[in-house]
């Protein structure tokens, strides 16, 4: 196996995140995957609009798999998650652009927040 620096920083920078960096990581690469997603419906590059949606979900799935259900805010984002999961099989099976770009909000919203949590020393 060849070595590869940028993979081994990448791996130590991740294992070094708190858990709010680890969550405001999650939700900027929702978004960067969602607006790429959005390219490549513009360019009926239907595959690649396929993988980023794809990962999107797959995000959504952790985020939701890891919340702890002793908080009361929990059920919240749950809710929250559940409408993104449905919303994302809605978008990469239609290939909808609009309904794509509707979710950035969302992520962009619950990464805004955990900064804000996280800058206040939680």
């Amino acid at each position: 196996m060849q070595y590869n620096p940028y993979q081994k920083y990448m791996q130590q920078s991740v294992s070094t995140m708190t858990p709010a960096q680890m969550l405001i990581a999650l939700y900027d690469k929702a978004v960067t995957e969602l607006k790429k997603a959005m390219i490549y419906i513009d360019e009926k590059n239907y595959a690649g609009a396929n993988k980023s949606i794809t990962r999107v979900e797959d995000i959504v799935d952790m985020l939701d798999s890891n919340l702890k259900v002793k908080y009361e805010i929990s059920n919240n984002l749950a809710a929250i998650y559940d409408y993104l999961r449905r919303s994302l099989v809605q978008a990469n099976v239609k290939k909808d652009k609009e309904l794509v770009e509707s979710l950035i909000p969302f992520f962009e919203e619950l990464r805004d927040a955990y900064k804000e949590i996280s800058r206040s020393g939680y």
